[in-house]
């Protein structure tokens, strides 16, 4: 059940936050400002030095929040994630190891997938939403193209999603939205506000796409 509510959890946000940064605190600078801009999904990666830390500290003080652990490479990593109390796990690619680990822990696995191939692989083991990475390789329309024969299949597009093209992607028909440096990259200027800006801008414009 934890990975059906996990899973609806992250497409009714239909934004998740990927959080890179050059150390814990700066990392959690990131996610604060996110959170108070209205983000209810983060990806911590685990490029970031001592990430697991960062997943303890957000789900303590954030309980409400989505907390998942991002460029998870192996299942070892994946289980470290876990323990810390990551609620889904992000792959750039697809790995079984790493598949089958989620499923005996009941956890939502997202892997990047670029080809039909990949994704039909992928469902075979289970995974339910898969990470069209990079999505700026891609026109919005791939979606449906996909889904003509995998109907069944959530995508979540990362890397390359932006203010004026995330209403583009949702009405392609993805079900959640990778955002990274689109938001977050006012950090190298140490602007906290514009991070919360920037995120509340990509809120109104999922808000609008819903009413719309």
């Amino acid at each position: 059940m934890q990975r059906y509510h996990t899973l609806n959890k992250l497409i009714d946000s239909k934004l998740t936050v990927v959080i890179r940064g050059q150390s814990v605190e700066e990392s959690e600078i990131i996610c604060e400002a996110c959170i108070a801009g209205g983000i209810k999904s983060l990806e911590v990666t685990f490029t970031i030095p001592n990430a697991t830390q960062l997943l303890l500290e957000l789900k303590k003080k954030h309980p409400d929040v989505l907390v998942g652990a991002g460029t998870v490479l192996d299942s070892e990593t994946a289980r470290t994630a876990i323990i810390a109390g990551a609620e889904f796990i992000i792959s750039p690619s697809f790995d079984k190891k790493v598949a089958k680990l989620c499923n005996r822990y009941g956890i939502t696995y997202i892997p990047g997938c670029m080809t039909i191939n990949e994704i039909v692989d992928a469902l075979q083991y289970g995974v339910s939403l898969v990470k069209l990475f990079p999505a700026d390789e891609y026109k919005p329309s791939f979606i449906k193209i996909v889904q003509g024969p995998l109907p069944h299949v959530l995508i979540m597009p990362t890397g390359g999603v932006n203010i004026d093209n995330v209403t583009d992607w949702l009405e392609a028909g993805a079900a959640v939205v990778g955002v990274g440096g689109e938001i977050t990259r006012p950090i190298k200027e140490n602007n906290r506000e514009q991070i919360t800006l920037n995120a509340q801008n990509f809120l109104t414009e999922i808000e609008g796409h819903r009413h719309g």
